[in-house]
């Protein structure tokens, strides 16, 4: 079996869906997924976002780091707001992407876990759905890059997987992202959990029991269109169909699913540090 090796996977992706859809969102979410669910997804994640920087408390103007910055949907967003933004991934394929997408703010090409900046130099370093691609031995300097490049007081903002598997992905329960971080000085300052869907969750778990591929739930692009992908165009037409239905209800009632249910039953958790 082949070594997983993040930048020829995303070199990969880039390459393969590059006109999948207008916004980008194919490369960097469900590669294999219908255009509609990958803007669910970009729409919950979106929200989260915005939860994590009021959390951070950060001013107009600061400067960001986005690391993992893929088809720049992040750093779009960032600077419409109004920060000032920097983008680094390892995929010179995503970067050509993104700017092929308008993103106008500096990208630069390198690896999280040795980033080519100076120490102290951002006001922020947000990573969302980034660490979980690298294997778990590149995990812990990859959080000390991020860190050391904050400033003193500044914040780190983690969007990251708390549950599944696959071969791609290497989540972390919440406690172990949180001692990840602090282990190189970072101060926690809130978390939450982010994407139940719990119908959909519970739809695509019946499904994959169906066809064989019963287990912990994932939102790992492999595993979410296994169903999807077994034996039959008519079979994929079905699980999509109805998924149709069990997604956008239960992206309806996330916001009360956050109210009442435990973040650690999320599929990702959302951290917020100070160093």
């Amino acid at each position: 079996m082949t070594a997983y090796s993040p930048k020829e996977y995303w070199t990969g992706l880039a390459k393969g869906f590059r006109s999948a859809d207008a916004a980008g969102f194919a490369p960097v979410l469900h590669p294999g997924a219908p255009a509609w669910f990958n803007q669910v997804i970009d729409t919950l994640q979106f929200r989260a976002v915005r939860r994590a920087l009021a959390l951070a408390a950060l001013p107009s103007g600061a400067r960001i780091l986005d690391v993992g910055c893929g088809t720049g949907r992040w750093l779009r967003r960032y600077s419409a707001i109004g920060y000032r933004v920097t983008g680094v991934d390892a995929t010179p394929a995503m970067l050509l992407l993104a700017r092929h997408l308008g993103t106008a703010v500096p990208q630069i090409a390198g690896e999280a876990h040795r980033l080519p900046f100076a120490d102290a130099v951002f006001d922020c370093v947000s990573d969302i759905t980034v660490v979980q691609h690298i294997p778990t031995s590149l995990q812990p300097p990859a959080l000390g890059e991020m860190l050391r490049v904050v400033k003193p007081g500044g914040r780190l903002i983690l969007m990251e997987l708390i549950r599944g598997k696959g071969a791609h992905i290497f989540p972390r329960v919440p406690q172990d992202w949180i001692q990840q971080a602090t282990a190189h000085g970072a101060r926690p300052i809130d978390w939450f959990g982010q994407e139940f869907l719990l119908l959909d969750r519970m739809f695509t778990h019946a499904a994959q029991t169906i066809v064989g591929r019963g287990g912990s739930h994932t939102r790992d692009q492999t595993l979410l269109v296994a169903a999807a992908s077994h034996r039959t165009a008519a079979a994929r037409r079905v699980y999509w169909a109805v998924r149709r239905l069990t997604v956008p209800l239960s992206a309806w009632a996330e916001p009360l699913t956050e109210k009442i249910c435990s973040p650690a039953l999320a599929t990702h958790g959302v951290f917020i540090f100070q160093k």
